[in-house]
């Protein structure tokens, strides 16, 4: 094996352009969170994205779904800087969302609607009776979202860095104290209390030293990169006379361009501002698990990705009626990882998580559980403990996105957009609390934050507690808790 050639970078004076109280790297849903919760709370903070806009997957992914705001039976369990966010494209009719009479209903006009849209798996679940149920989901217009989060992290009093990438960690002993970044400007530092990891492949937890657990089994979602893009001017009502006058022919001709190497499935796009549209999200699994931290590998699935939707595009303009004169509108800017590195929290999430009503002492947020069959009708919620966004040993570090503490059984369905948007609104609200009180982020009394939380208008239920218990496995204390109304 030949050994590896190396070149010793010279050492330099590296000019410190801010010196704040919370960096925030990563601009996705979780680090806009992060950084408008950190803002509102008083915090000087600033948000470090390497793109030209933030968004993260849910804009420059395109992965435009903001689902599971509720479980099967249609209650609501997401609400803070998620219903501020929806509401406010609302507004801009930049958004659609199920109604408040379809939520948990199992009619089936409404149940079909978004079967026949090929959205399933974002809106309908079974429940316990083994009928087809609706989720309250939304679907969002990315280009409107990019401008609304803008918006809202300047409106926060939250600094705005786009166009530069957080690559190295400055460390203090054990705490994280800043980042370099690197632009168009050269290498810069920015100097910070708290310092929140939004990337949502834990590059700077990674760079600090922290534990992290990068297991995934290759069979799920998050094992998988996705390309997404869209395709317009579709005529659905000649495509649907189509398929529906002649099924036979339509299988054969999805079978042709599946060999052909095209991509045979799409989303009808569900935008009301957006009609004749139709959404492409191609997933890329492989003979072996994909690696997001691995460039030649994103190149490559990049450019194969982009030959394919141009194989898919010629192929059902030529043979597909209603497709005439459909051409490609948009394609992802960045590829879509689905998921990657995890810091080994406090608290890691398990399976056993699951089929528990418990409300942990430091619950940050709850999410609907709808993905695990009887387990989730028998256990519909599923509390976040503040913990899993908080490093082992590494201090002035908090993590908020897909990277939270979990295997990755739990990983695969708690790390789509509402929840990292949780996971943010929480980190920056830690961030800012510590940094009033002086103290690091893991030392943040957890009754301060989830009393500030709920303010924000996030759901926590009221704790009860009943008996203590001592599990030294996750080195805490945890009590028997139960919600109350």
């Amino acid at each position: 094996m030949q050994a590896i050639k190396t070149i010793r970078e010279p050492a330099r004076d590296i000019k410190v352009w801010r010196e704040v109280d919370v960096v925030v790297v990563g601009g996705g849903p979780g680090g806009v969170a992060s950084a408008i919760s950190a803002a509102r709370n008083g915090a000087k903070t600033i948000l470090v994205e390497r793109y030209g806009h933030l968004g993260g997957m849910a804009t420059g992914g395109l992965v435009n779904i903001i689902p599971n705001l509720s479980d099967i039976s249609g209650k609501q369990h997401i609400y803070g800087l998620t219903m501020e966010l929806i509401n406010r494209l609302d507004k801009r009719g930049g958004t659609t969302y199920t109604k408040k009479k379809d939520r948990g209903s199992a009619e089936k006009k409404a149940v079909d609607y978004y079967l026949d849209a090929n959205l399933g798996w974002f809106y309908v679940r079974k429940g316990q009776s083994g009928q087809q149920r609706v989720l309250y989901s939304a679907v969002v217009d990315p280009e409107i979202l990019k401008n609304e989060l803008n918006e809202m992290v300047l409106g926060s009093g939250a600094e705005l860095l786009l166009h530069s990438w957080g690559t190295q960690v400055i460390m203090e002993n054990h705490a994280v104290r800043g980042v370099f970044f690197e632009s168009k400007s050269g290498r810069q530092a920015i100097l910070g209390k708290v310092i929140i990891d939004a990337t949502g492949d834990g590059d700077i937890f990674v760079a600090a030293g922290a534990e992290y657990d990068n297991e995934c089994d290759n069979k799920r979602r998050t094992a998988w990169l996705a390309f997404v893009w869209w395709m317009t001017n579709v005529n659905l009502r000649k495509f649907d006379k189509f398929k529906a006058l002649q099924p036979e022919k339509y299988k054969e001709l999805m079978q042709e361009l599946g060999k052909l190497g095209g991509y045979p499935f799409f989303f009808r796009g569900i935008l009301k501002s957006q009609p004749n549209t139709v959404w492409y999200h191609s997933m890329q699994p492989q003979p072996q698990r994909t690696d997001a931290m691995d460039v030649e590998q994103l190149t490559k699935i990049d450019i194969q990705a982009r030959r394919r939707a141009i194989i898919t595009h010629d192929f059902m303009k030529k043979y597909v009626p209603g497709f005439e004169k459909a051409f490609i509108m948009l394609t992802s800017p960045q590829l879509g990882t689905q998921g990657g590195r995890r810091i080994i929290g406090e608290y890691t999430l398990t399976e056993k998580d699951l089929d528990t009503d418990e409300v942990f002492e430091d619950t940050i947020a709850v999410l609907a559980n709808n993905d695990y069959g009887d387990i989730s009708n028998k256990h519909p919620t599923l509390c976040i403990p503040y913990r899993c966004l908080v490093p082992k040993r590494v201090d002035g570090l908090l993590v908020a996105g897909r990277a939270f503490s979990s295997a990755d059984t739990i990983n695969e369905t708690f790390n789509i957009i509402p929840h990292c948007i949780a996971y943010g609104q929480a980190a920056g609200t830690a961030a800012a609390l510590a940094i009033k009180a002086g103290i690091e982020p893991r030392k943040v009394d957890y009754k301060a934050l989830r009393d500030n939380l709920v303010k924000q208008g996030v759901n926590i239920p009221k704790i009860e507690k009943l008996a203590p218990s001592v599990d030294k496995s996750q080195g805490k204390t945890d009590y028997y808790q139960k919600y109350r109304s």
